[in-house]
């Protein structure tokens, strides 16, 4: 899942970042707010060794996550016995469920105070990242095929899907482009955020991002048994997710995220969720 992601010391709607209570105190969800300064994270050779090589990991796992969805997913396979699916199945489940009780778990307060005392505080955040990327490259490399098809469209039918996966990238891309990316890979340190951010595609829903992760896996022409296993899976830690996220919003960010709420009704699709 566009494994968003991804910190360990930021509140981020768009990442499935259950339970993260940092807003609390940073009050700079990944998703609102506007960048005002930036500190580096690193205060050593080896420390900007460390960040910077965590940081070409990061890119280098969702580069394999995507080339994995894209071409390895997209393998016409013979169906099997309902045996071997549901054995694969299973597994695939275990993979990303271990995936996403990392970004749960570990970005807990509790953790991090714990990993504080075994790492400088000041990498904490690169560790993140770093265990991140090595488990969406495990979840991706050690994927247990499906197999099957579902559907495979044409002509205008893939075209229609082709637009939903671009408007997809779009939300994305729009819901993000205030952020750091030298942040978001653990290179850059602590940022100011002032705001919340309510305007653009945050009209829409109040998760932008995962809607576009949504159109994205589900956008495929050709629906292979790997792609819906995969998007349906990630699509439901998302659904779980989202409203131990918006607790620590609200928690945050008080009457100004309620208002909010209220505003904008639908947290990820509209009129469905």
């Amino acid at each position: 899942m566009i494994p968003e992601a991804l910190a360990a010391d930021a509140v981020r709607r768009h990442d499935p970042d259950a339970g993260n209570d940092d807003a609390r105190s940073h009050l700079r969800p990944y998703d609102i707010g506007t960048l005002t300064e930036r500190s580096p994270i690193s205060e050593s050779t080896g420390d900007r060794l460390f960040v910077w090589t965590g940081g070409a990991l990061f890119v280098a796992s969702l580069g394999f996550c995507a080339w994995t969805y894209l071409v390895a997913f997209g393998v016409r396979r013979a169906a099997v016995d309902p045996a071997a699916v549901a054995t694969a199945v299973a597994a695939d489940v275990a993979l990303l469920t271990i995936f996403a009780l990392h970004h749960s778990l570990l970005a807990r307060p509790a953790a991090k105070r714990a990993l504080a005392r075994v790492v400088p505080e000041r990498l904490v955040r690169s560790v993140y990242v770093w265990t991140a990327s090595v488990l969406l490259a495990a979840v991706c490399a050690a994927w247990r095929p499906v197999g099957g098809d579902v559907y495979t469209h044409t002509g205008v039918a893939a075209a229609v899907h082709a637009a939903l996966q671009i408007a997809g990238l779009l939300f994305i891309v729009q819901a993000v482009v205030r952020i750091d990316a030298l942040e978001l890979a653990g290179i850059r340190g602590a940022t100011t955020r002032a705001g919340l951010q309510v305007d653009g595609v945050y009209r829409v829903v109040r998760h932008p991002v995962y809607l576009g992760w949504v159109l994205i896996v589900f956008g495929a022409a050709h629906l292979t048994g790997d792609r819906l296993t995969f998007a349906i899976v990630t699509t439901l830690y998302l659904v779980v997710a989202v409203p131990w996220e918006e607790r620590a919003l609200l928690q945050s960010f008080g009457g100004a995220y309620a208002a909010y709420q209220r505003q904008v009704r639908w947290r990820i699709v509209p009129y469905v969720y």
